[in-house]
């Protein structure tokens, strides 16, 4: 038990440092961005930039999870080189057809960007970013397949940095605006996915299999509505705030959002990113089901705890990313949004009883419900309270999506959670956030919430949260950072 979950953690963390990048990156770009664009243009971009990613997601056609099934499953194991080429050559199928559609769009509305207030040329930018951000989605997770976890990092770490240094560069030198923004992202994209096709040349077998298209399209293709619902769940409201409130609105929204992202890049992704190779794995073994539990309850308590910690010093990021008063109030969407992404994190999990069954097809039916609910509550409320409510609707929608899907999940593969352990993390995480709304800004303050950053472990002692042998690692820094240091490098006293 505790070396998969060591192995997990190893593979998390090695994952991490492909979803710190953006972040890192995007301290940099932030200021950039909220400097050389007006507010009007920053409202602007990120609603392209989610659009893109959503464009780059539903085209994928859920093939990214395929690609990982087919490889790993026993049944297609010995043609996984016929997988590849063929998701691989279906794919840039589906893409062309993307391609074709937006030049059409373009040369068929002469008034289009009247219309839609965005240049014809952005669109073009945008659909050759979907097809190439396509085929890097399906070739990583090849290596996510894999395992080769290392590699993933340092292909995805690369691509960002050639990403922001051709944004940076056309922005501050080139004074491009939102072009060069889409023209920088496109190179980096195009080069990356160059190269990723030449390092998978090998791994392909140059033949066309329509059997296994079909057991690929069958598998994710119910994912692709599931993966339209998490997008809808996540970012319809950016849209609808835009559309009620203006783009200025959506720009101090989003940087918020962006601002509580940090939590779902260093934690979540890199924890979804390695959960379902492990799953696959460990599905079937002994104890299976106590060691999806035991992950449930530590992914959960970083969640909650990175949950805190960046609430908590939310204005000071806030302050960090944007000199100009007009963001300052990002701020107070922040640890709302920060709850709802702990919940999203907790659902991937809570999902295992239909990943592991093949029953996908309830995936798209329960996130597509909490999308559709999540998009009535704005049109509702946002038009009455502004921002605030949008952080709110998500956090309601999140909780009935990580509601619905422990309960179908239960019904193919029943895992026993520890629900009691779990609320108490959510309850301890929402109380230790509150103090950003209330305390006052200061030097002796930042103080403070670094003790109540600290504190969340321990206030959980008394109510019986931790086992024995976890108790160990609470009472003994010493074996905790052995433990760390024989995970990720081998070194430290193995006997613990």
């Amino acid at each position: 038990m505790i070396e998969r979950l060591k192995s997990t953690l190893r593979d998390t963390f090695v994952y991490s440092l492909s979803n710190m990048a953006p972040k890192l990156i995007g301290v940099v770009l932030l200021p950039v961005y909220t400097a050389y664009l007006t507010q009007q243009d920053f409202g602007k971009w990120d609603l392209l930039d989610i659009t893109t990613n959503i464009l780059a997601e539903i085209f994928l056609l859920g093939q990214a999870a395929s690609i990982i099934f087919l490889n790993n499953s026993s049944e297609y194991k010995a043609r996984k080189k016929d997988a590849l080429f063929t998701i691989t050559l279906f794919l840039v199928f589906v893409c062309a057809l993307l391609i074709m559609a937006g030049e059409l769009l373009i040369n068929t509305y002469n008034d289009l960007e009247a219309a839609l207030l965005i240049k014809p040329v952005y669109i073009r930018l945008i659909v050759w970013i979907v097809f190439f951000r396509t085929l890097n989605n399906l070739f990583l997770s090849k290596f996510r397949a894999e395992e080769k976890a290392f590699f993933f990092t340092a292909v995805s770490v690369t691509k960002l940095i050639l990403i922001a240094a051709g944004i940076i560069y056309a922005l501050t030198v080139l004074n491009k605006g939102l072009e060069g923004i889409f023209t920088a992202t496109l190179i980096g994209e195009a080069a990356t996915a160059l190269f990723l096709l030449i390092k998978l040349l090998n791994q392909m077998s140059y033949r066309f299999d329509g059997e296994l298209l079909r057991v690929s399209f069958k598998f994710g293709f119910p994912l692709v509505f599931g993966t339209i619902g998490i997008m809808l769940l996540n970012l319809s409201d950016r849209y609808i705030i835009t559309y009620l409130l203006g783009p200025e609105s959506n720009a101090i929204y989003g940087l918020g959002y962006r601002i509580a992202g940090v939590l779902n890049m260093f934690l979540i992704m890199p924890f979804s990113l390695s959960l379902m190779p492990v799953a696959y794995k460990y599905y079937g073994q002994k104890d299976d089901k106590r060691f999806f539990s035991k992950l449930m309850t530590y992914s959960a308590f970083m969640f909650l705890w990175g949950s805190v910690a960046i609430s908590l010093f939310s204005r000071e990021i806030v302050g960090i990313f944007a000199e100009k008063p007009e963001y300052f109030s990002a701020y107070m969407v922040v640890p709302v949004i920060l709850i709802s992404y702990s919940l999203s994190g907790m659902r991937i999990t809570a999902s295992l009883g239909m990943m592991l069954t093949k029953n996908t097809k309830h995936i798209a039916t329960i996130t597509l419900s909490a999308a559709f609910l999540n998009i009535a509550l704005n049109f509702i409320f946002i038009p009455k309270y502004g921002i605030i409510a949008a952080a709110f609707n998500t956090l309601i929608a999140f909780v009935i999506f990580y509601l619905a899907t422990l309960i179908v999940s239960d019904k193919h593969f029943k895992i026993p959670f520890e629900h009691k352990k779990i609320l108490l993390l959510i309850f301890w995480g929402i109380i230790l956030s509150v103090p950003v709304y209330i305390m006052p800004q200061g030097a002796i303050y930042l103080f403070v919430k670094l003790i109540l950053t600290g504190a969340f472990p321990f206030i959980l002692l008394p109510f019986g949260f931790y086992e024995e042998r976890e108790l160990e690692y609470i009472k003994s820094p010493k074996k905790l950072i052995n433990t760390l240091l024989n995970t990720f490098t081998g070194t430290g006293n193995k006997d613990i």
